[in-house]
């Protein structure tokens, strides 16, 4: 029997545990060249650059052809970015080919996307900033603390996800479709259930207005109207008015933060709050 030839498809190089390590690393500047034509692409390509360079070698065309590649649109989740950066790795180092690697890579970064923000966004650091927050307001030192571990610890995961991705190798895209949607799922609900405590905990509006109703008489607007009827109500609108002004007409959450401390300041100066 004729042996297969070699010679067509260069020897690849291998990946150390070292290489998959700093790959974890390097995902740190996923975002170093955002913009608005490829999002995350430059930087996504910064990172995987070290990797395919010892991967294609001497393998000028491969190298080219997989970096040109890397440099199409990309926008995912930088905490769960290394996974598929990892995955990715493995497949170049196979031999995979380039058809089905960029399509993985396209498939599979807006739900990893969906499950890093879920999870990291929606559930970790509001859960931990309502914490450390607590902390804080009482001065003890360990909630910025806690609150910086936590971010270090979050820097650190990249390392053992970016190994998961590359030792999972294709087994994990099977595993990523089939529990997708419940990870995502499951996480915004906590983590919408955790915000929705935050609002009424950390979000304060004291209407301190009194109301006349007869002679000596007055009505205190906050303990015996809204406290009453439905605590928190004010909170909570103004969280929503918030909202709705951020999602459905697109203001800008810079104007929002300045019009919350213009507004804070004028109603406290006129003794409304």
């Amino acid at each position: 029997m004729e042996s297969k030839n070699t010679e067509t498809t260069p020897k690849r190089g291998k990946l150390t545990k070292h290489d998959v390590k700093m790959l974890g690393v390097r995902s740190l500047f996923n975002q170093s060249a955002m913009n608005y034509e490829r999002m995350q692409a430059d930087g996504w390509t910064l990172a995987m650059m070290p990797a395919l360079k010892k991967i294609y070698k001497n393998d000028e065309k491969g190298l080219a052809d997989s970096l040109k590649a890397n440099l199409q649109f990309i926008n995912t989740n930088n905490y769960t970015a290394p996974l598929l950066m990892g995955l990715e790795a493995s497949l170049e180092e196979n031999g995979e080919k380039r058809s089905t690697i960029d399509g993985l890579r396209i498939a599979l970064f807006g739900p990893l996307a969906g499950i890093g923000d879920a999870i990291t966004w929606f559930t970790i650091l509001p859960i931990v900033a309502g914490i450390t927050a607590s902390f804080a307001k009482q001065g003890s030192v360990l909630g910025p603390l806690i609150f910086f571990l936590v971010y270090v610890a979050m820097f650190f995961a990249r390392i053992p996800i970016a190994q998961l991705g590359y030792t999972t190798g294709t087994k994990a895209i099977s595993k990523i479709r089939e529990n997708s949607a419940i990870v995502s799922h499951a996480a915004s609900v906590l983590g919408c259930t955790v915000i929705g405590g935050l609002i009424a905990t950390y979000v304060q509006i004291t209407v301190k207005t009194k109301i006349p109703v007869s002679a000596g008489h007055t009505i205190a607007l906050q303990t015996q109207f809204f406290d009453r009827i439905f605590p928190n109500i004010l909170p909570l609108g103004y969280t929503f008015l918030l909202y709705w002004l951020l999602k459905k007409k697109n203001v800008s959450p810079v104007i929002l933060i300045l019009a919350t401390f213009i507004f804070a300041i004028l109603f406290s100066w006129l003794g409304v709050l």
